[in-house]
């Protein structure tokens, strides 16, 4: 969390209705620069002067309910700091859609109720031991 003096000076430098979405979606107030937007409409911000090392970089993601892997492995690569250049400047990072990516975002669905699980129509090998008790 920043300071009080800190959080007016980005009030004051973002606005109310960011202020109040920053609240909402990251519960800190940060403003810097905007980098670039990726084809899922996330957008990517840098700040150098203010910000702690290595919290120079972040992401506002366009939906609500945000997963790490809605960003693209470019922009992955830039906000953690593995490239200096964002992928819009790299050459090697500008691939463009490969003939395997899809067109929109499919989430990952780990640990929900749309999780794959397996399905087997096998006869188990074994079964568990069920303990007969001999009447007294």
């Amino acid at each position: 969390m920043s300071t009080i003096l800190r959080t007016l000076r980005n009030l004051s430098r973002v606005g109310i209705k960011d202020f109040g979405h920053q609240m909402q979606n990251i519960g800190d107030t940060k403003a810097g620069t905007l980098i670039g937007i990726d084809r899922y409409g996330n957008k990517f911000f840098e700040n150098m002067e203010e910000e702690l090392p290595l919290r120079t970089r972040w992401v506002d993601y366009k939906e609500q309910e945000y997963d790490a892997s809605q960003i693209e492995p470019g922009w992955h690569a830039w906000i953690s700091y593995m490239v200096d250049q964002p992928p819009k400047a790299d050459k090697l990072l500008q691939t463009g859609v490969r003939h395997w990516d899809l067109p929109e975002h499919r989430p990952n669905m780990t640990l929900s109720r749309a999780a794959f699980k397996t399905y087997s129509t096998t006869k188990p090998k074994y079964s568990a031991w069920d303990p007969v008790a001999a009447p007294r």
